[in-house]
């Protein structure tokens, strides 16, 4: 089994982290992304860097966080060995580029993607490492052709690696992006994965890549489509109260911010994922029947988008 190669998936992710922000600078037209590198020094748990870029108030996106970081921990927190108790002691590096993109327009979905690896190291023993990653999306008036087009792409990047690839992560993101308390899915899913590292070093690195090489080609076509739809303050509004679900998903469940939190990352850059407006509203519910009903009733449950 080949040994990993913790260079070259730095140079892959920070040529990714380029190319999106490259290809989302196009799509918007008028914004750009702010850049702050950041360093951090030795400390009692992490230390490490990273290249943040945020980009807000744009004329398509109200605000895009692209982070790519790189850290170093004497031990591994409890978020990351909660499933992996044999690692409780092992010092680590965690390498990724994550990154959320909230539009103004209800009409183009926000979207995520992840791609990262771990290596967890003790003298005298071989290194634990793993790739994970993935991409999601979550409208909130939503088109069966987008959310066909973005499934088509998330099954394009699993192609090359077995028949059964697809089903696997889609599966894996449906149920992992999902609120139990509201018993709901996040969006329309997409792709997950995590702990990957059975096909070796090598395998697994390009499976990584496919998932962060196809995140623009599923991405920019959709909003593309729809960044000049019409809307009023009834679309602006829902779309607000939907996104917080979003803070709600990102605070209580997902492991890359509570790995951040729990090391005592860069606050900022951990929480860059969080949209710009949000609204909270008591025990609200759609109207029967209307265009707000219909993402629940069809659009928040797993399903099979491409039959």
């Amino acid at each position: 089994m080949s040994a990993p190669d913790t260079e070259a998936v730095i140079s892959y992710l920070l040529s990714l982290q380029d190319s999106i922000c490259d290809a989302l600078e196009q799509e918007d037209g008028s914004g750009k992304f702010f850049h702050d590198d950041w360093e951090r020094a030795d400390g009692e748990h992490l230390s490490g860097g990273g290249r943040t870029r945020v980009m807000n108030d744009g004329a398509v996106f109200e605000s895009a966080g692209i982070n790519f970081s790189h850290v170093f921990g004497a031990q591994m927190p409890a978020s990351a060995t909660a499933h992996r108790p044999e690692l409780a002691g092992r010092s680590f590096q965690a390498m990724g580029v994550s990154l959320v993109i909230h539009p103004k327009n209800p009409y183009v979905p926000t979207s995520h993607a992840n791609v990262r690896f771990f290596i967890a190291e003790k003298e005298g023993e071989d290194p634990v490492w793993w790739f994970g990653g993935g991409f999601d999306l979550t409208p909130y008036y939503p088109f069966e052709e987008d959310v066909v087009h973005w499934h088509s792409q998330a099954k394009k990047a699993c192609e090359p690696f077995g028949e059964g690839a697809y089903a696997k992560y889609k599966k894996w993101c449906d149920e992992y992006f999902y609120l139990k308390h509201r018993d709901e899915t996040r969006g329309v899913g997409g792709l997950f994965f995590d702990d990957l590292n059975e096909e070796g070093f090598e395998k697994s690195f390009d499976f990584m890549k496919s998932v962060g090489d196809h995140y623009i080609p599923a991405y920019v076509p959709i909003v593309n489509k729809r960044k000049e739809t019409g809307y009023a303050e009834r679309e602006r509004d829902f779309q607000l109260y939907r996104r917080g679900r979003y803070v709600e998903f990102n605070l209580v469940y997902d492991r890359g911010t509570l790995f951040g939190l729990q090391t005592g990352g860069r606050t900022e850059s951990i929480l860059m994922s969080l949209p710009p407006l949000v609204k909270f509203r008591y025990n609200w519910k759609p109207e029967a029947g209307s265009e707000e009903a219909r993402l629940y009733d069809r659009y928040l449950k797993p399903q099979n988008w491409l039959e």
